[in-house]
């Protein structure tokens, strides 16, 4: 599989290094500028997936730059670093089609999560790109996949409730779909020919996201040249999805608790409200009632959000729908990628239902991705999935082999001082790949 396009764009040649030295040791392959003029020239030759690009450079501003990169490059996503983070540029960043703005240094640890974030839309990107016609079927009810008792509850509560206006709460693993289900409850709705937009409040610090939101007035804070249009006024007479809505600061929440009870809210630098007509669908991983307790979470928007509650089911609990999942994504891969691939071996597919998927459907999108594109026939055999997949063993050995690699990891980290890109080079891993058993682990503390 050809490796992913790294441009790093940045007048100072150790962060250069350091950047292009971490992402090689992920797999990527790396391009660097010291310039916007000679990093876009770059851009012409190369084509890069993703550009890493500071914000003060010696012949112009990243935060410009960034509008000029999606003018030309539509699908290429770029991630822009700064020195000193400001509010204005951080919401001009993304205005001008930034993926996002962080901060150097103290953002460090999200540069890799985030990039294969941006690597995700960008592959999205390509097919829209490639073929308009080509997508999942995931804009009706009727096109989501599953005969899982489990996930047919789930459908049934989502049949019922869409056609109302009741503000929504789903909830579950990471990847288990919930933005799908969110825009399917939304085209089957009578909203369901406005807008939906959606929005994870997780990728946006507490002021960009409140700007993000709500909007603001003109000379509302500095660099803020005009009035701003907030995603609540986009979804006028639509709906809005609030992903990872756990997430949101206590002052904001209030404001979206107003907006919940009366449709008002006030943009920033304005004093009269405003007034929108929207349906609100949030999400969260998170156990709120622990959130609640904890004092991180306001008890009467949890009532608010959460009229109607949907728990979707993680893939491990509806194994019996992942030979049809699987299917799906074979459609749909072959078309991206001009394939005529017919199914997966029956050995494989036992294995692919005896695995727990920590990462859902997502985690098996993207293997049935991987697995297609190294495929050299029209069946996917065991040898196109990754070790883990072709090396499944029963329950209880994993359990115990998991116990192992925790407490390892625990040594390494230990041993480095806490330091993981250390501990990832040591445990010859990705780094994105210990932040997943970090987190899987409970080793965050």
């Amino acid at each position: 599989m050809t490796p992913y396009k790294i441009l790093i764009i940045d007048d100072e040649s150790k962060i250069r290094t350091l950047l292009a030295r971490i992402l090689e040791l992920e797999g990527f392959e790396i391009h660097q500028a010291a310039d916007l003029k000679s990093g876009f020239r770059k851009m012409e030759t190369v084509e890069p997936d993703v550009v890493l690009c500071d914000v003060k450079l010696p012949d112009g501003s990243g935060v410009d730059f960034a509008a000029k990169v999606k003018k030309a490059f539509p699908s290429v996503e770029i991630i822009l670093l700064t020195a000193y983070g400001n509010i204005p540029d951080g919401v001009q960043a993304i205005k001008n089609g930034a993926f996002d703005y962080i901060t150097k240094g103290d953002d460090n640890a999200k540069i890799l999560p985030l990039l294969y974030r941006a690597i995700e839309r960008r592959k999205l990107n390509r097919v829209k790109d490639a073929d308009r016609s080509v997508s999942l079927p995931r804009l009706s009810l009727e096109g989501l996949t599953g005969s899982s008792p489990v996930f047919q509850e789930a459908l049934k509560m989502a049949r019922k409730v869409a056609p109302t206006n009741a503000s929504v709460l789903l909830t579950g693993e990471t990847g288990t779909g919930k933005e799908v289900f969110a825009n399917a409850i939304h085209k089957a709705s009578p909203r369901g020919d406005q807008n939906f937009v959606a929005i994870n409040c997780s990728a946006f610090g507490k002021d960009l996201l409140e700007s993000e939101l709500f909007g603001h007035k003109a000379g509302a804070f500095t660099g803020a040249v005009k009035d701003q249009k907030g995603l609540f006024e986009e979804a006028h007479k639509g709906t809005i999805f609030l992903d990872e809505i756990g997430e949101m600061a206590l002052d904001l929440q209030a404001k979206l608790l107003r907006v919940l009870e009366s449709g008002e809210f006030i943009k920033i630098g304005e004093t009269k409200p405003s007034k929108v007509d929207v349906r609100i669908i949030a999400a969260t991983n998170r156990n709120f009632e622990k959130e609640i307790a904890l004092g991180t979470f306001r008890e009467d928007l949890y009532y608010r959000i959460s009229v109607f509650e949907i728990r979707l089911p993680s893939l491990r609990e509806r194994s019996e729908d992942i030979a049809e999942i699987t299917r799906q994504f074979i459609t749909y891969f072959n078309k991206q990628y001009g394939r005529d691939v017919k199914s997966v071996g029956k050995e494989v597919l036992k294995k692919l239902e005896a695995y727990s998927w920590p990462g859902n459907i997502r985690e098996l999108k993207n293997t049935i991705e991987r697995a297609l594109i190294l495929s050299e026939e029209d069946l996917l055999h065991a040898s196109d999935f990754p070790l883990w997949i072709q090396q499944h063993v029963p329950e209880e050995t994993t359990m115990e082999l998991s116990r192992i690699e925790k407490m390892h990891i625990l040594k390494v980290l230990k041993f480095t001082n806490g330091n993981k890109t250390k501990t990832a080079e040591l445990l010859g891993i990705g780094l994105t790949t210990l932040y997943r058993k970090i987190s899987e682990y409970g080793l965050n503390d």
